[in-house]
């Protein structure tokens, strides 16, 4: 589906929800869905419009990356309340930065004027709106792969396929993957 006739926040849903897939990892609790976060998320923003003060696509990517971090990180929190190990924590700014980092990374080499910065984020909602059009087994190929840096036969072990065919889903999704962007440009 494209961005067009969608509304300022409900662009940014599958931006958002590969924010928060990246950020959960491949371990995510089953009492936390990612789907659930976005929600929540959009419906926050669209209850505090009237606070956004940016006028940019980027700084409203920005805006609603905050926000889905606040909530990533009450709804872990309320998950680990009553077993709680300070050891295994991770700075979630430090880690949401780092997903969002990730995914603009992938897209492009460092950019530094903020004017690229701008063309770098919308690149990454427009990829990240592509990837939700992916059939599921290529999407899930290319995130462990490109995001989590799994080799074929990880891949595979977690997919239930060979890594001959963890290639061929990779190949498959980059190759539809490049033809959806160029749609969406």
């Amino acid at each position: 589906m494209s961005s067009e006739g969608l509304s300022p926040l409900e662009r940014f849903r599958s931006y958002l929800h590969l924010l928060a897939r990246l950020q959960l990892g491949g371990q995510m609790p089953a009492r936390l869905d990612p789907s659930d976060l976005v929600q929540q998320t959009l419906l926050e923003a669209h209850r505090q419009r009237d606070r956004f003060r940016g006028t940019t696509d980027a700084e409203r990517a920005a805006w609603l990356r905050q926000m889905l971090a606040h909530n990533l990180a009450d709804a872990l929190r309320a998950l680990r309340r009553d077993r709680r190990d300070v050891g295994r924590e991770v700075p979630l700014e430090a880690a949401r930065s780092e997903s969002a980092a990730d995914l603009a990374d992938w897209l492009a080499a460092e950019q530094s004027s903020p004017s690229q910065r701008a063309v770098k984020q919308e690149e990454a909602v427009r990829l990240a709106e592509a990837l939700a059009e992916l059939p599921e087994a290529q999407r899930e190929a290319l995130v462990l792969q490109h995001w989590h840096g799994l080799t074929l036969a990880e891949i595979g072990a977690q997919l239930g396929r060979s890594p001959v065919a963890v290639a061929g889903l990779l190949k498959r999704g980059l190759k539809e993957l490049r033809t959806r962007l160029e749609r969406l440009s």
